[in-house]
């Protein structure tokens, strides 16, 4: 008797897994062809990623500054003025730097007097000076979003 139990078991065990690999097969091969348009599309998103970065170089590079370079020659610095409208705008020395193209400590070094922009830093000064704090929080964004990719 033990016999035909064990054999009524294998053959129970074997149509199961027959069936179970019937079953399993086109979920296996559904999964795969997923994990395929899947890969597919991560491609197509960092190729699309990379052509908005260029994009976004492009038009950041092709924005005309407010101020050109013979109307730069009438503006005028003072350390003070640029210290009363970093803080009008609510930007950080970083942040400010960032707009205007130079570094934090760039900033630092004008707003206390222990050096003065070149006469190439003077338009993008210039154009920094008619924003308001929406303008400039905006175009701070956009310098940092195109800068991260």
């Amino acid at each position: 008797m033990p016999n035909i139990v064990a054999v009524l078991k294998e053959e129970i065990s074997r149509i199961a897994r027959k069936e179970i690999r019937s079953e399993t097969t086109s979920l296996k091969k559904a999964s795969s062809q997923y994990r395929r348009d899947i890969a597919e599309l991560k491609r197509q998103v960092s190729n699309l990623q990379g052509r908005v970065a260029l994009l976004e170089k492009r038009v950041l590079q092709n924005v005309p500054s407010q101020v050109t370079d013979a109307d730069a020659e009438g503006v005028r610095f003072t350390a003070k003025g640029l210290r009363s409208q970093r803080k009008r705008l609510g930007l950080s020395a970083a942040d400010y730097g960032t707009l205007v193209g130079v570094t934090a400590q760039t900033i630092y070094s004008w707003e206390n007097g222990l050096s003065r922009p070149r006469k190439q830093q003077l338009p993008a000064l210039a154009s920094i000076r008619p924003m308001g704090r929406r303008g400039a929080q905006a175009r701070l964004e956009q310098l940092t979003r195109s800068s991260r990719k």
